[in-house]
C-alpha cells in the first residue's frame, strides 16, 4: 500500500510539473502577445481551488490528466465586446496565433532539455567510449584475443572516437572480415576478426540479424563538462523526439505492437520505480515523458495542440478560418479517437498487471 502510494504521488508529482509548464508555455506567448488570459488550469473538470490574480484564474481542477489556457476570444466566432478586440486571440495574427499554440508542446521539449542537463551537470555524462567492457565467451572477438579493458583506436585502418562509430562499422561489415587496432596498456594490438551473424532486437522489439563480434561497451561518466552536457542535452532531446514519431508510425503501420501502448497505471509504476532509484532516474524519466507529451501533442489530430495547428495552415491557405461546424465536426472525432486511445492504453494496463500477478 505505501508503494503504491509513493507511486501515485510521484505520478501526480511528475505530471503536475509536466502540465504546468505546458501551459505555462501557452500562457507566457498568449500573454507577450497581448491575449487576455481568463484562466489557467491543471487539470480538467470541476475546480477544486481558484486563485484569481488581475483577470486571471489559477485552478486546479479534478481530473490531473491534462490542463488548459482560457484566452479572450479563443473562439472566432465568439462575440466580443469592443473593448476587448485587441486582447482576443481570434482578431490577433495568424503568425501570433500559432506561436501561442505551439508554444505548449515547445515548452515541453525545452523542458526536457533542461531536465537532461540538469542531471548531466549534477551527475556527469553517460559517454560510450570505445574501450571493450566485456567479451562473450565463445565469440568471434574472445577467438582472436581480444581482453576485456582493450581500446579500439581504428577499425580496418581508420580511425574510430566513439562506440557507436564502431559498432556501425562492424554491422556494415557485411560479413567481411574487419581488423582493429587496439591499445592495450603501453602495446599497440592488431586483430583481424570474422564477424557472426547474430539475431538481435532493436528498441521497438523487432527482431534484426546483424554482424556482431561479441564484445561489450564500456560506460564511462564524464563530469564537469557543461559543454558536453548542453550538446547532449538537446541531442538525446532530439533522438527520443525522433524514437516517439518513429514507435508512432510504425505501430500505425503494424510493425511495433500496440501494447507498448501505456496509461496511467504503467506511468504511475513507472514513476515510483524512478523515484525509487534516485532523483536523477526520476528526472531523467519525466525528461522522456515531456518528450512524449510535447510529441503527441503536436500530432494533427482536433482538440490537440497539432490540430489547431492544422486548422491555422488551412487557414493560410484558404485565406479564412475554418468555419466552426467543420472544427466541431473534426474535433468530435478527435475527442473520440483520443476516448479510444486512453481505454486501450488503460486496457493495456490492467492487462500487464494481471499477466504480472500470474507470471508472479
Amino acid at each position: 500500500m505505501q508503494d503504491l502510494i509513493y507511486s501515485v504521488g510521484a505520478a501526480l508529482l511528475g505530471l503536475g510539473i509536466l502540465i504546468v509548464f505546458h501551459e505555462f508555455g501557452h500562457f507566457l506567448f498568449a500573454k507577450l502577445s497581448g491575449v487576455g488570459v481568463l484562466t489557467f488550469s491543471v487539470g480538467f473538470g470541476p475546480k477544486l481551488w481558484v486563485k484569481r490574480k488581475g483577470e486571471t484564474d489559477y485552478a486546479l481542477s479534478a481530473f490531473p490528466l491534462g490542463g488548459y489556457v482560457k484566452m479572450v476570444g479563443e473562439d472566432p466566432d465568439e462575440e466580443v465586446v469592443q473593448a476587448d478586440i485587441e486582447r482576443s486571440f481570434a482578431h490577433k495574427s495568424l503568425a501570433k496565433r500559432i506561436a501561442i499554440v505551439a508554444a505548449g508542446p515547445g515548452f515541453n521539449l525545452l523542458l526536457a532539455v533542461i531536465l537532461l542537463l540538469a542531471v548531466f551537470l549534477f551527475y556527469g555524462v553517460p559517454v560510450l567510449s570505445t574501450q571493450v567492457g566485456g567479451v562473450e565467451p565463445g565469440s568471434p572477438a574472445e577467438r582472436a584475443g581480444i581482453l576485456k579493458g582493450d581500446v579500439v583506436v581504428a577499425l580496418n585502418g581508420s580511425p574510430v572516437k566513439d562506440w557507436e562509430e564502431l559498432s556501425t562499422g562492424i554491422k556494415k561489415s557485411g560479413g567481411s572480415p574487419v581488423t582493429l587496432q587496439l591499445r592495450r596498456g603501453d602495446q599497440v594490438v592488431t586483430a583481424t576478426i570474422q564477424p557472426a551473424k547474430k539475431e538481435g532486437r532493436n528498441i521497438f522489439g523487432e527482431k534484426r540479424d546483424e554482424w556482431m563480434i561479441g564484445i561489450g561497451s564500456h560506460v564511462s561518466v564524464q563530469k564537469g563538462s557543461p559543454g558536453l552536457a548542453v550538446v547532449r542535452a538537446f541531442q538525446q532531446t532530439y533522438d527520443y523526439a525522433k524514437i516517439t514519431l518513429l514507435a508512432l508510425y510504425k505501430m500505425i503501420r503494424g510493425e511495433v505492437s500496440p501494447r507498448n501502448l501505456g496509461g496511467p497505471i504503467l506511468i504511475a509504476q513507472m514513476a515510483g520505480q524512478q523515484a525509487q532509484e534516485g532523483l536523477g532516474s526520476f528526472l531523467g524519466f519525466l525528461a522522456v515523458l515531456s518528450i512524449n507529451l510535447g510529441v503527441l501533442n503536436l500530432l494533427p489530430i482536433p482538440v490537440l495542440d497539432g490540430g489547431h495547428l492544422l486548422f491555422f495552415l488551412v487557414e493560410a491557405v484558404i485565406g479564412r478560418p475554418v468555419a466552426v461546424k467543420h472544427r466541431e465536426m473534426a474535433q468530435q472525432v478527435g475527442v473520440f479517437l483520443l476516448m479510444l486511445l486512453m481505454v486501450y492504453a488503460f486496457y493495456n494496463d490492467i492487462a500487464r498487471f494481471f499477466e504480472k500477478q500470474v507470471g508472479g
